[in-house]
């Protein structure tokens, strides 16, 4: 008797983590059965820095350059969370033009980040102009931000207490002008993306994420929102003044590839409405409290007052202490929520910093968003959750 028994195996695939569409040093190990996604495991670990362990050993005003190279895309987010939650152990309140300079230098970075997506995201999947179009914009947020500190990323340029010096001349009525263009722009993306039918069929329908899901793995930021649920930092839980602002939080119906791209369109607008806002009613004032203990003196003063020179050298060497205690600070980074718990044994430096970062989250979801999917729709699915590698290790 002849055995008509077909015997079905599975093949392992390995993608990464030297893969120019894994979007950072990620591994996936795929298996396959013939060209269809049937399980995917996620590898991670190569990017490891130990940051986290790093400021331990740093005092507080040190540890902002650490902390600022972890989603190396969202510097201002990362110096701004931990900012606030060491200003929380200090029981500080940083003036009102701190708050709203604060809030403006992190909507530009949401754009540029959003911008860096948009570009690699559509270049994956085939369209290759769209990427000279939003790195063309994202050139000129990168300038504003040399304006302030001679960096175009990892800026290091928000201190605990304020900022070290104020916005220099011009700066404002440059972002005033990008503000006009913007919105012109992104239409411009639109155009050539949103209605595309091979867009739309490369990315309706793909790696869906249910709201019951994305809560469950604790997704967070545009992933979630995607997926119908309205949770917003900035909203929610108002920080560093976005109370006084008026937005929307845009949110899918679906929780696929295409609602995760309108959510993050939108955002980029209405990170624009926040701007214009803040521009407009920026206030006048100092932009640091008044406690030589913490802030730095100014450069001139350094250099003719004694005092000011005493005041200079000991926060240079010794830095500051911060009373006994711990807190947890979020803030909502283009990719969700990053959180900052803090634990201070008094000294003057951090006792213990844990960073809850949302690529780490987010990341935790994709092996179910590419259950079922075909092989070539592996990077869609990744791009769209816009993890950055550096955000996943630390």
């Amino acid at each position: 008797m002849v055995n008509t028994e077909i015997k079905k195996e599975t093949m392992i695939l390995n993608m990464g983590p030297q893969h120019p569409s894994t979007h950072g040093v990620l591994r996936l190990v795929l298996e396959l059965d013939g060209e269809t996604v049937i399980n995917a495991t996620p590898v991670i670990g190569y990017l490891h820095t130990g940051m986290e362990k790093t400021v331990e050993s740093e005092r507080y005003i040190q540890a902002i350059t650490i902390v600022d190279r972890m989603d190396y895309l969202s510097c201002f987010f990362n110096e701004l969370g931990y900012i606030l939650a060491v200003e929380d152990l200090l029981n500080i309140e940083v003036p009102e033009r701190v708050k709203f300079m604060r809030v403006i230098l992190c909507e530009l970075q949401r754009i540029a980040s959003h911008l860096v997506w948009l570009g690699t995201h559509a270049l994956e999947l085939g369209a290759m102009s769209v990427m000279l179009y939003t790195f063309r914009e994202r050139e000129l947020i990168l300038e504003l931000f040399e304006m302030c500190s001679g960096y175009r990323m990892n800026s290091s340029y928000m201190r605990v207490g304020g900022f070290y010096l104020d916005f220099p001349k011009g700066f404002i009525d440059r972002v005033k002008d990008f503000i006009d263009i913007f919105p012109s722009k992104i239409n411009e993306y639109e155009t050539l993306l949103t209605k595309n039918v091979i867009w739309k069929e490369r990315t309706v329908g793909l790696g869906i994420l249910s709201a019951e899901d994305a809560i469950n793995f604790g997704v967070s930021g545009p992933t979630l929102r995607a997926s119908g649920v309205k949770w917003d930092i900035r909203m929610a839980h108002p920080y560093s003044g976005y109370e006084f602002f008026e937005f929307e939080v845009p949110v899918g119906k679906h929780g696929d590839v295409y609602d995760r791209y309108l959510v993050r369109m939108e955002e980029m607008r209405q990170s624009i409405r926040i701007i214009s806002q803040a521009v407009e009613n920026l206030p006048e004032g100092s932009v640091s409290i008044n406690n030589p203990d913490i802030i730095l003196p100014s450069k001139k003063d350094a250099q003719i007052g004694m005092e000011e020179m005493i005041h200079h050298f000991k926060i240079v060497s010794d830095g500051f202490s911060v009373p006994q205690g711990s807190t947890y600070i979020a803030v909502e980074s283009p990719r969700g929520e990053l959180g900052f718990y803090l634990v201070s044994d008094g000294g003057n430096k951090p006792y213990r910093l844990k960073v809850r970062t949302p690529s780490f989250a987010n990341l935790q979801a994709l092996p179910l968003m590419l259950k079922g999917i075909m092989i070539s729709d592996v990077v869609a699915v990744i791009a769209s959750t816009d993890i950055v590698l550096g955000d996943v290790d630390r």
